[in-house]
């Protein structure tokens, strides 16, 4: 999992452009009340998350589509593997999808932002010459 990499801003959450800031203001998944509260802009590179009105609506396919992967990797390894009985494999399946849901959700907000939004290794330089170059502008 390599900085400048897709899979490294999905899987950590970090800001698509510059990797540096995370985006959700809570670090921890589980705090039950801040599960999907975002930061507004990345203080590193200015990247604006919600990009338009309603932009995460589209998070809910991408976290459909990693909730059915999940659900299908539960029913392999309960049924297939273990060997539950069908109704035990299913029951399975929804305690780990809920157990899951607040990955499950940030996921899938990362890999909607992710299909929009490519690493800039210099986006950091342009933010901070952009900020220069106000500064110099206001005096």
């Amino acid at each position: 999992m390599f900085k400048g990499s897709k899979i490294y801003s999905i899987l950590t959450g970090k800001c698509p452009r510059c990797h540096q800031e995370s985006m959700f203001k809570e670090p921890h998944s589980y705090k039950s009340t801040k599960i999907l509260e975002m930061n507004e802009r990345c203080s590193s590179c200015n990247l604006k998350y919600q990009m338009e009105p309603s932009f995460f609506y589209g998070a809910m396919y991408t976290s459909y589509g990693i909730g059915v992967a999940v659900g299908v990797a539960i029913f392999v390894l309960t049924y297939a593997i273990i060997g539950f009985r069908p109704f035990y494999a299913f029951i399975a399946i929804t305690i780990g999808l809920f157990l899951l849901y607040p990955i499950i959700a940030r996921l899938g907000r990362s890999v909607w932002i992710n299909l929009f939004v490519n690493y800039d290794a210099k986006a950091l330089e342009n933010h901070q010459s952009n900020k220069n170059i106000d500064t110099n502008k206001s005096k």
